[in-house]
Parts: C-alpha cells; sequence; structure tokens
C-alpha cells in the first residue's frame, strides 16, 4: 500500500503546487457556478474534483483521509511560517495546551535510559490519591511492558493520558522495593498551569509567566493579589521563553496596569478590519512600578503586552529582543475533525510597529533559522549588533523613540554571559547530562532531602553537601574528560544549575526560580532597575 500512496501523493501534491500558482491568474474558473435543483452553488475545485476521482475510480483502494491529510500540509507550506493544518489524531492535544486542564493521571515525568521516571506527582492528583510517589520508575502499563528504545514523550502522554473515569493499571518499580508494585488509577482533571511561580525579591513582587491559556489572567491576578498581601511595592513579570497563546489574555493583563483609553493593541488584514483593543480604566495595578522580562523565545501575546507596556510608557522592558511573531491565526473546524489554523491578520502595538519580523511566503526553513542567523551575528551579546528591518520612526506615548522591524526591542539590553562558560560546561549542559545526574542524586537521596522545607535551607546542604566531584565522575563515565582548570572556571554556573534541578525535584517550581532567579543577570538588573526607585 505504501508504494501505491506514495506516487499518489506525490502527485497530489505537485498539483497543488501548480493550482495555487496559478489561483490568482485563473480568477474565472474560480467564480464559477453550478445550479442544481434550482439553487447556485460554487463549482467544486480541480482539488476536489481530483480527489473525487481518486476517491471513486482510481484503480487501487486508497487511504484517501490520508492523501488529503498530506495535501492540506504540503498546501500550507506554501503560506506563511504560522499558518498550520492540524490533523484530526493531533488536534486535541494541540488545544491541549491552552487549556486550564486536561484529563491524566497526574504525574510530571522524564524519560531516561528507556524508562519513565516520575519527577513529581501533583497534589491532590489521581496518582497520589492512589500512592504512587516522585521518584517511582513506570515499567508497565494494562499488563503490558513500557520500558524501550520506542519509549518517547508523544508515546507516553498518549498514554497516561485519557478521558476522564477511565482506568489504566500501573507496574512501579520503587526504590528499596525488590517486587514490582501495581496500581489502578482513575484518570481525573489535572489542571494546567500557566504562572510558573510567584515570590517576592525584597519588596518587589516577581510573577513568572509560561503561557497565555485559557485561565492565565485568573492565574495572573491571583498571583499580583498574593503578592501585594505579602508587602509588594513594585513587580517584575517575567516573560521569557513564553511562546505565547490567547491574545484575551494578553489584552486582559495589561488592561491591570493601563488608564483608561490606552491603546494596548490593534489588528488588521486584507479581509480583516481594524480591531482595537483599549484599557478601560478599572486595573488595580495602574501606578505600581513595573518591569517586563523578555527573550529571544518570547513570541505573539507575550509581545503584546511588552508592547503594550513600553508603547504607553507603563514598564521598563529588560532583556533581548523578542522572537517577532506578530500574525492572527483564525481557527477553522472540518466535518472530519481536523481544523485549519489560518493567518488572517496583523498585530500592531500601539504606536504603530507591526510584531511580526519579516518572512516570505513558503519559505519556513529560512524564517527558522532567523534565530540562529541573530545569534550569528551577535545580537544575543550585544545590543549594538541588533539589526532593524524597519527604518520608520515610531513613538511611545511619551514621544521616545522606538524600533519597528519585527519583535519588542528592550529598553534596557542584556547580553547572555558567557563569562564563566567552558567547553567542558557546554558539553555536560549540551548532552542534558547536568539534568540527568540532578534527578538520579535526587532518587539515591531523596528521603533525606525530603526534610527541608524550604529552597534556602535545602540549598546550604547542598553546598555542604559537596556533590561536584560526583558530577565530574559520572560525566566521565559518560565521555567527557575532566579539565580542572574548566571545571574551577565554570564551578559557580554548575552548582547554581544542578542545586536549582535538585530543588525542583524535592520543592518544584516555587523552590526553583527563586534559587535560579537570584543570580541571573536579566533579573538583577530588573531588582536592580526598582530598587534604584524608577
Amino acid at each position: 500500500m505504501k508504494k501505491i500512496l506514495f506516487p499518489v501523493i506525490v502527485f497530489v501534491v505537485a498539483l497543488l503546487g501548480f493550482l495555487i500558482g496559478n489561483a490568482y491568474s485563473n480568477r474565472v474558473n474560480a467564480q464559477r457556478f453550478v445550479i442544481r435543483d434550482g439553487q447556485l452553488f460554487a463549482a467544486p475545485s480541480k482539488v476536489d474534483q481530483v480527489l473525487q476521482l481518486l476517491d471513486q475510480i482510481y484503480v487501487d483502494s486508497l487511504d484517501m483521509d490520508s492523501i488529503t491529510d498530506e495535501a492540506m500540509q504540503q498546501f500550507i507550506l506554501r503560506l506563511d511560517p504560522h499558518s498550520a493544518y492540524i490533523p484530526r489524531k493531533d488536534l486535541e492535544m494541540v488545544n491541549s495546551e491552552l487549556s486550564s486542564s486536561f484529563s491524566g493521571i497526574g504525574v510530571q515525568f522524564n524519560i531516561q535510559n528507556d524508562t519513565v521516571n516520575f519527577v513529581a506527582v501533583i497534589s491532590g492528583g489521581p496518582s497520589e490519591g492512589v500512592g504512587i510517589l516522585a521518584g517511582d520508575k513506570l515499567i508497565s502499563v494494562d499488563d503490558s511492558v513500557f520500558v524501550g528504545k520506542r519509549i518517547n514523550n508523544e508515546r507516553v502522554m498518549n498514554t497516561l493520558r485519557g478521558e476522564k473515569g477511565t482506568k489504566v493499571r500501573l507496574g512501579i518499580r520503587r526504590a528499596g522495593t525488590e517486587e514490582i508494585l501495581y496500581f489502578t488509577v482513575t484518570r481525573g482533571d489535572i489542571p494546567v498551569h500557566s504562572v510558573d511561580a510567584k515570590f517576592m525579591i525584597g519588596d518587589i513582587g516577581f510573577v513568572r509567566v509560561n503561557k497565555f491559556g485559557d485561565n492565565t489572567y485568573n492565574e495572573f491576578l491571583s498571583a499580583l493579589t498574593q503578592l501585594r498581601a505579602q508587602g509588594a511595592k513594585s513587580y517584575i513579570v517575567d516573560l521569557r521563553e513564553n511562546s505565547g497563546g490567547y491574545m484575551e489574555m494578553a489584552i486582559r493583563m495589561a488592561n491591570e496596569f493601563l488608564e483608561s483609553g490606552d491603546v494596548i493593541v490593534y489588528s488588521e488584514g486584507r479581509a480583516y478590519a481594524r480591531s482595537t483593543a483599549r484599557a478601560n480604566g478599572t486595573g488595580r495595578f495602574r501606578q505600581v512600578p513595573l518591569v517586563v522580562l523578555i527573550d529571544d523565545f518570547s513570541a505573539s501575546a507575550s509581545e503584546i503586552f511588552a508592547g503594550a507596556m513600553q508603547d504607553n510608557d507603563r514598564a521598563q522592558i529588560i532583556g533581548r529582543r523578542s522572537f517577532g511573531k506578530g500574525l492572527v491565526q483564525q481557527q477553522i473546524p472540518f466535518d472530519d475533525g481536523s481544523a485549519l489554523r489560518l493567518t488572517v491578520a496583523r498585530y500592531y502595538t500601539p504606536s504603530g510597529r507591526c510584531i511580526q519580523k519579516p518572512y516570505q511566503l513558503g519559505e519556513q526553513e529560512n524564517y527558522e533559522l532567523e534565530l540562529l542567523q541573530r545569534y550569528e551575528r551577535g545580537e544575543f551579546f550585544s545590543g549594538d549588533s541588533i539589526h532593524y528591518q524597519d527604518t520608520t520612526v515610531y513613538y511611545t506615548k511619551a514621544g521616545r523613540i522606538v524600533h519597528g522591524g519585527g519583535g519588542i526591542m528592550p529598553d534596557i539590553f542584556v547580553g547572555r554571559d558567557t563569562t564563566l562558560n567552558t567547553p567542558w560546561f557546554n558539553k555536560v549542559v549540551n548532552y542534558a547530562y547536568t539534568y540527568q545526574f540532578a534527578y538520579q542524586y535526587t532518587d539515591r537521596h531523596r528521603k533525606e532531602l525530603q526534610q527541608y522545607k524550604d529552597w534556602q535551607s535545602l540549598e546550604k546542604h547542598l553546598i555542604q553537601a559537596n556533590w561536584v566531584p560526583e558530577f565530574v565522575s559520572y560525566a566521565e563515565q559518560k565521555g567527557v574528560t575532566p579539565d580542572q582548570s574548566q571545571i574551577a572556571k565554570s564551578r559557580p554556573l554548575l552548582t547554581r544549575l544542578i542545586n536549582a534541578y535538585i530543588v525542583r525535584n524535592i520543592l518544584g517550581d516555587e523552590g526553583f526560580f527563586p534559587l535560579f532567579e537570584r543570580d541571573d543577570e536579566i533579573t538583577k538588573r530588573a531588582v536592580e532597575y526598582l530598587q534604584l526607585g524608577h
């Protein structure tokens, strides 16, 4: 069947490419109509006709769903980088990424040595209720072996997630227990959080937001309110590595900090009338000092929020130039359960800057390499290396000049600090040996480490434990030859990273981020800015 399908798919894809290229020049054909039963209908396109012919009279039986999905994906590749066709089998997973919950067993996991390790068990979730513990290793699912080379993240998620109320039987290997333990877990609703962490740095409230999902605004407002109750006088909103999500959440978050009538964002497209979102003046944090952190991977809704704060002179933007995704997608469902996310407009900041960086239709590979090109130009390290595609001058509400050309340019640029990096350190990080060692160290010392209930005391214990020689030996066994001068130079980075990973394994993100951010250069610059009374 594969031998039959391949040439057919190639034929359909080639035909689609031809039709797309001629779509606008052949307008007469595109507007033909037929009359059936006294009513006017648009005539089927050539693509529709080809698919019908393949389905009805082709010499061999074909999997038309597969052919159609392949053809649709190739069709969309000829458009902008963010339009997408989502097959039925993937749609639920894609949509769940921004939902407030999904149905599953309630664990966080990683895969090491072809085995699923439960890194954390969600409090109040189905797994905790039956006695599954952090550190347990998954051996079987419904009496079938679940280890080996074929295990990957997608397969694990598809296996452990499922309809609410369904049951799954897990075989678990637990440290200190020889026999395999079996637990039957009833899947339930698992909350998906957008706010990774909220904590105080002196009298500054720090909130990290990882995406803009359907519950992000409520989580964000709750975090701000709790920090204010703890004495926060100013705030840092961390949107680094936040790839975006729902525009509405970014608008509602921005509204909390802006005055009535302030423009938050506007959008317009060829067949999409201009739509402007403005603040309504009901925000509860309109007067507090604010800093927003962004980096190269802050995109879409993150850029809408940061751009609104910058153009209204409401916050200082600190970090590095953001990604530059400013295209509006509309999701259009199909009867077979698949969907099309089609770009219909562009986003603009209040000053009129288009957030979207330049692209060429159908040139997705070059588009995806743009970040690498920034790196090679030195943009990750020096603000002077930033290349502005748009030479138009834009002005903020107070008359400051800001730059367009894709992404949000920070007010204060903080480049990547590589002074303590060495080839030895880069290798152990790139091969994830730091992460793997942290988990294995936690697993061996879990009972001891669980005595500590806050990150400060746990970090102190880890410093005294002096695990660095043990890690150097571990990395050497993995093939990384020790270099004592490089190890000594990179030791501060190494201890910060692995200690933070171990703390996360015991205390979760609420312990990880305060420790990790304490020595982060961008965070330190933000704290310094706010402490100086800006």
